[in-house]
């Protein structure tokens, strides 16, 4: 693509109820790269990374304005199909959540809703997909066994896999190593930089340290407005807007 960019956002205001959590958001989000989210609790990532693949659909009361195009797609318009929309975009949730199933079944289980059935292909892509997560050497001879006996960083892990497993174009991840120790975080942050070079990653972090370390470029959100939003370096090292250097520099937030 031109412009080598795969998500933009255009004047997006977001609603539940009366309440605005998002007001004008502008934005376009890069192929291939690492975009991280920074920004007191509560001021609209997390709401905002749900717009993308229209999880607050779910959500009642729900007011969306202005466009969210995916490769020049709006994905709100009338004739996109949601389900495929979350196939092209995954989603890594703050705590590991593996179904009560197998680890074989946990990665399987998007690929069979969406009617592959072959159990060669099967095989390979849960396969494929845990060597995508680095999950496959620790998991490899005990397929069978429940993902809830894994330790919460090979669950997180597991959550990944099974994301890639419907082969996205986007993974959306709120958080992903908030709940993880040193070790495991270290192990999400190597393999996101893996993942890069064939996804197009959109990161919620209350970690700057991490979206220092992994992101290509960084958004600063507060009270639901995008503040700052360019390359990470510049955000950390010579911010814009003052408001952007007091959060980083830990006067508020």
């Amino acid at each position: 693509m031109s412009s080598n960019k795969k998500i933009e956002i255009k004047n997006l205001n977001f609603f539940y109820d009366d309440f605005q959590a998002l007001t004008d958001i502008n934005m376009k989000i890069k192929e291939n790269k690492i975009t991280a989210l920074i920004g007191p609790s509560g001021c609209g990532k997390s709401t905002f990374l749900r717009v993308i693949n229209r999880m607050n659909d779910l959500i009642d009361g729900t007011t969306v304005q202005g466009e969210v195009l995916l490769d020049g797609k709006n994905l709100y318009s009338s004739d996109v199909d949601v389900v495929q929309l979350r196939k092209k975009v995954g989603m890594v949730f703050q705590h590991p959540n593996p179904f009560p199933k197998s680890i074989y079944d946990n990665v399987a289980y998007g690929p069979r809703i969406h009617g592959l059935k072959d159990k060669n292909e099967l095989d390979e892509l849960v396969e494929n997909s845990l060597k995508g997560a680095a999950l496959w050497d620790e998991v490899k001879h005990r397929l069978d066994q429940p993902a809830l006996d894994l330790s919460g960083g090979q669950q997180q892990r597991l959550c990944i896999a099974r994301a890639l497993a419907v082969k996205p174009e986007v993974l959306l991840m709120d958080e992903p190593a908030s709940a993880l120790d040193p070790v495991a975080t270290a192990k999400i942050e190597e393999l996101m930089a893996e993942l890069e070079k064939d996804y197009t990653i959109v990161i919620v972090t209350h970690s700057m340290q991490q979206a220092a370390r992994v992101s290509d470029e960084t958004g600063f959100f507060l009270m639901g407005e995008l503040i700052e939003y360019g390359d990470t370096g510049k955000i950390f090292e010579n911010p814009d807007d003052q408001r952007t250097e007091d959060y980083i520099t830990g006067r508020f937030g």
